[in-house]
């Protein structure tokens, strides 16, 4: 591995590198970090400008010895990878995590043989993403049963560490899961057609291989559906504050302050995981026979037409088809116990999903960059993808007359 930055530089030089473009974005220019192949942008407010420069200033007065690499260095690291074009961003909220900080985004050539895919990039919780489900109720129609709605939660949904689930799952069940992703859910009955039309990939990424999922994480999976998980993970009851653009939110279903929206966060649990581990351990020897060389060694990588690129991406689509099955079981789960809590049904309580958005995947897409169309493999982590009005892939009942962006 490459040393990470020049050891011995002082804050002042390493703020040469850095300039200010705009109020709320900088740039990172070549040479702060070896070998970077393209400059790096970051946005953000007052305040996470004054936590990242603190961040990097702690950094340089102990030489690069000790604690976390600062978000900014990981950034320009991720910068240094083969095969990256136009930047390497990062977006608001960004802050340091496994190889790519959380809130990293960055693209990578597929017609460029050397280009990478970096599970550091994706992170070990593969698709973990927010839904957002919306009610009919009010802040006051919650308030008397508060809670015996809260344990009705706790009662049906799985929570904390090695948590166990209460869907019924055998390993053919499993095997078929993270194949069919939602489309499974729908089969068995745990989604309504509708929510796939609300979620990002329709819940399913189609070049998900259940025969690159090791036997271990698929142990690991197997009694984990339908569990929250613990860490920064939640189901959360939550109440319509603002409304800032009323047409928009309508479409959605979201007509009144005071209204009950239940948010769920949770990913792939120990199978994403495993799933990850597994592909680092693996691209560690790949990169020593490909002789990649990174700054980092949290990027660990390999090139993306190699057998162990093709395998994870392979394995990482089956555990995000893991993880919107997950969701789809506790939004059925949630379903349950506000039927059970106000005595009616989803149905009737109009406990439709919103959307659903992935904030770790890596997905094939196309983008213009430089007035041509470009094949890219697009790493987020901890940030999500948003389209612009009238965008395609937006769900088709929102976008009539409406002007909407999928994000979250």
């Amino acid at each position: 591995y490459l040393p990470s930055a020049s050891m011995s530089r002082s804050y002042k030089d390493e703020l040469g590198f850095l300039e200010r473009v705009s109020s709320s974005c900088f740039r990172i220019k070549k040479g702060f970090v070896p070998h970077m192949k393209v400059e790096g942008r970051f946005y953000v407010n007052a305040s996470l400008e004054k936590l990242m420069f603190e961040e990097l200033q702690h950094h340089s007065s102990c030489q690069g010895v000790g604690g976390f690499l600062p978000a900014v260095k990981q950034i320009a690291n991720v910068a240094a990878l083969p095969g990256i074009v136009s930047e390497s961003i990062g977006l608001p909220d960004i802050h340091s995590g496994y190889g790519f900080a959380i809130g990293n985004m960055a693209a990578f050539d597929m017609d460029d043989p050397d280009a990478v895919v970096s599970p550091g990039g994706v992170g070990f919780d593969i698709n973990c993403g927010v839904r957002l489900l919306r009610t009919n109720l009010n802040e006051k129609d919650v308030q008397p049963v508060k809670e015996q709605l809260t344990q009705s939660l706790f009662d049906h949904i799985p929570v904390g560490v090695g948590s166990k689930g209460v869907i019924p799952m055998t390993a053919k069940d499993l095997e078929e899961a993270l194949e069919m992703g939602m489309d499974w859910s729908l089969r068995e009955g745990y989604a309504w057609a509708e929510d796939k039309e609300h979620c990002e990939e329709y819940g399913r990424m189609l070049q998900a291989d259940p025969a690159k999922v090791s036997s271990r994480a698929k142990k690991r999976g197997l009694p984990q559906l339908g569990t929250l998980g613990a860490g920064n993970h939640y189901a959360e009851i939550q109440i319509v504050d603002e409304i800032y653009n009323k047409h928009a939110a309508s479409k959605m279903g979201i007509d009144r302050q005071g209204q009950v929206c239940v948010m769920i966060h949770s990913g792939s649990r120990g199978l994403g995981h495993q799933v990850a581990t597994d592909a680092l351990v693996l691209m560690e020897k790949a990169m020593k026979r490909d002789k990649i060389q990174v700054n980092d060694r949290q990027l660990a990588c390999a090139r993306i037409a190699s057998q162990e690129g093709q395998d994870y991406l392979k394995g990482m689509a089956a555990a995000a088809n893991y993880a919107w099955v997950n969701r789809s079981s506790m939004t059925f789960l949630t379903r349950q116990a506000f039927a059970k809590a106000f005595q009616s049904t989803p149905d009737d309580l109009d406990m439709h999903v919103i959307y659903d958005v992935s904030h770790n995947i890596a997905k094939v897409e196309q983008h213009v960059l430089d007035g041509k169309q470009r094949t890219l493999l697009v790493h987020r982590k901890g940030s999500t993808r948003a389209f612009p009005p009238h965008h395609p892939l937006i769900p088709v009942d929102y976008q009539v007359g409406s002007s909407i962006s999928d994000v979250d």
